[in-house]
């Protein structure tokens, strides 16, 4: 025992130098700020804290975990940018969904979270300044993609800044103690299609009542004790919920990829995704005509999708994912090739790829 007090009168030691370290860090953050408003330069810099939380990765030989060091250092990186100036980002409402999740795990919960009621509203608030970020689902491993988000790229001149993907795991939340007393259950129709089957055999003849958002329907589930909700773990804290039954989407292997939406895109970081919409005459032979530039750039496309341009009847608009950024000059040059043969084309943004 005399041995482990030793080793922990160390980390005590230990502790206390990282305490001083960080608030040592803290004070050149507000120079760096201070300077920042004199030359009334951006106070977020995605490049740069991407650089930092790299070389640390690279420079850490062990035991430290990398995965918990990425977790550490974003907090600690949102935190700084909060005494340089608070920073704001949308995502769809209340707080407790998804996206804010997939918000604090790239932002840091240092970050201002500004919560609104469609996706919608975050694209609004980002074009009028409201905020200077938005997040917003795109797609779902198991559901696809999500129409409504990429229509509204149709209708804002917004770029995507980022990716995020976030593991989804649903939890079925109620104030009442045992699941047998529930008679509803509130419910996003995603989070609905993702616990099809276990719904089925574990809450027959339970109605299913639709809402905006996960965390809606916790907030919801809150105020009636025979109700239920299905969402995150995290609602359940913030609801002040009973987790009767945790992970019960039925596909585990469940991920949903999120966009944060703002006015710029960041620079190349050498392992980039770049994102383009276009239309095109209606001929035989068009689309191939079109895509023909990428496969003879060796460019990889990750993903195509195509939704009704809602401006004429059969008129498609088709969505591109790519490996690359725009400042490559291989995937630039297939791109203007790509364009002359267009009726329109949109750079939607390049930006880094997410990891789970």
């Amino acid at each position: 025992m005399k041995e482990i007090e030793k080793l922990r009168r160390q980390i005590d030691k230990i502790d206390t130098e990282i305490l001083d370290l960080l608030n040592k860090r803290s004070e050149i953050v507000l120079e760096i700020g201070k300077i920042k408003r004199e030359k009334n330069a951006n106070f977020y810099s995605p490049e740069r804290e991407r650089d930092i939380l790299q070389r640390l990765i690279s420079s850490n030989k062990g035991p430290f975990p990398n995965e918990t060091l990425k977790v550490i250092y974003r907090e600690i990186l949102s935190a700084s940018l909060s005494l340089e100036e608070p920073l704001k980002v949308a995502c769809l409402g209340p707080l407790a969904t998804f996206t804010h999740l997939a918000a604090i795990r790239h932002f840091g919960s240092s970050a201002t979270f500004v919560p609104v009621e469609s996706i919608k509203e975050v694209f609004d608030s980002v074009e009028s300044d409201k905020t200077l970020f938005g997040v917003v689902p795109i797609e779902n491993s198991n559901e696809g993609v999500i129409s409504s988000t990429l229509d509204l790229f149709m209708d804002y001149d917004l770029k995507i800044s980022a990716e995020i993907l976030l593991e989804i795991s649903q939890n079925l939340l109620s104030k009442a103690k045992d699941k047998k007393k529930i008679k509803k259950i509130y419910s996003h129709p995603t989070a609905t299609a993702q616990c099809k089957r276990w719904l089925e055999s574990n809450m027959p003849g339970v109605p299913i009542l639709e809402t905006t958002s996960t965390a809606k329907a916790a907030e919801l589930a809150s105020k009636e004790v025979e109700s239920a909700a299905i969402a995150s773990e995290l609602a359940a804290k913030v609801y002040n919920l009973t987790i009767l039954e945790k992970g019960i989407e039925d596909n585990k292997h469940n991920v949903t990829r999120f966009l944060v939406i703002s006015k710029n895109y960041p620079s190349r970081t050498g392992k980039d995704k770049t994102s383009i919409m276009f239309s095109i005459k209606d001929r035989p032979g068009a689309l191939y005509d079109i895509l023909y530039p990428f496969k003879k750039s060796n460019i990889n496309l990750t993903k195509i999708e195509s939704r009704p341009s809602k401006r004429k009847a059969w008129e498609y608009i088709f969505f591109v994912d790519m490996e690359g950024h725009i400042e490559d000059k291989k995937l630039k040059t297939a791109i203007d090739a790509v364009k002359e043969n267009c009726l329109y084309l949109k750079l939607l943004g390049s930006y880094p790829c997410g990891e789970i």
